[in-house]
């Protein structure tokens, strides 16, 4: 059975681990930036948390990278000059990377990775923590479709949705859109669930109401009543919301189309962000929508 690595253990990257270890797999190397998590991941694992990214690939034979952004991927990879990174002695290494970033960092990763005689895949998440953790997340690959099918087993056991999209990068642009329609829906919903609090109706009733007509969406499911309790915990923050409608934008920017949904959705997620409210989950817009919430 392959060791896998796991580079980047926030939320996602530490369910990951949990549940493939709980399967069988053996968890070679974790590395964090946050050194204490990669720490306490690994004593609960029996796994090795590492400061070296390089060892993080020795230790494995398959690394599942979950980070922030761009930025982040970038330097994981040594593609901004870093002396310390994944493809240090990679030949032969798979990387399988979550996280949501412009789908050319992708096809950057994967060119760096076969220049290295390694393979890299994108494994975009539309899911959370919970999905995580049973082993039922929404995965969206893409990249070399022979490497997929060697990792597929392992993809299997952590998604009940598994799609392979295409090349590189493609599989970045569908999550890009799933994640700008999701938080336009997010948006609409905190607007409409406020303007009925104003006007003095019964928000469990509106909630039913929305459920069984046009109004119906899976944010209503997931977010409406966290919206009308104020429960904001944490599964998808505001910062990252505001991030992923950022490359959804990009993309549009680059053939000349203007999405206004998108942009004033981006524009409230990144008032939250400014509001020191950007780590409150996604539903925390509402904190803008409700009268005599925002500050």
């Amino acid at each position: 059975m392959q060791t896998i690595s796991f580079v980047g253990v926030g939320r996602m990257g530490r369910n990951m681990a949990h549940r493939l270890n709980e399967l069988g797999y053996p968890i070679g190397g974790i590395y964090d930036v946050r050194p204490e998590a990669a720490r306490e991941l690994a004593s609960e694992i029996g796994a090795t948390a590492t400061g070296s990214l390089a060892e993080a690939t020795r230790l494995g034979d398959i690394i599942i990278t979950v980070v922030t952004d761009d930025g982040a991927m970038r330097s994981i990879f040594g593609l901004s000059g870093e002396s310390d990174h994944l493809l240090r002695h990679a030949g032969g290494k798979t990387f399988i990377n979550c996280a949501t970033v412009t789908p050319a960092v992708h096809q950057d990763v994967e060119k760096a990775a076969s220049a290295a005689g390694a393979y890299a895949l994108e494994a975009c998440m539309a899911s959370s923590i919970t999905q995580a953790r049973q082993g039922t997340l929404y995965l969206m690959v893409g990249g070399q479709k022979d490497v997929f099918l060697a990792v597929e087993p392992i993809l299997q056991k952590l998604s009940s949705s598994l799609r392979y999209v295409g090349k590189a990068g493609e599989a970045a642009k569908v999550k890009a859109l799933v994640n700008m329609v999701m938080n336009i829906n997010t948006a609409g919903l905190a607007e409409g669930l406020g303007l009925g609090e104003a006007l003095g109706l019964d928000l469990t009733m509106l909630r039913e109401v929305f459920s069984q007509t046009g109004a119906n969406s899976r944010v209503l499911e997931t977010d409406g009543e966290d919206m009308q309790n104020r429960e904001h915990s944490c599964y998808f923050s505001a910062a990252h919301a505001a991030k992923d409608s950022g490359i959804a934008l990009e993309l549009a920017g680059d053939l000349g189309l203007t999405l206004p949904l998108a942009e004033a959705t981006k524009a409230q997620y990144d008032r939250m962000v400014a509001l020191d409210l950007g780590e409150l989950d996604k539903s925390g817009v509402a904190e803008l929508t409700f009268r005599g919430r925002s500050t």
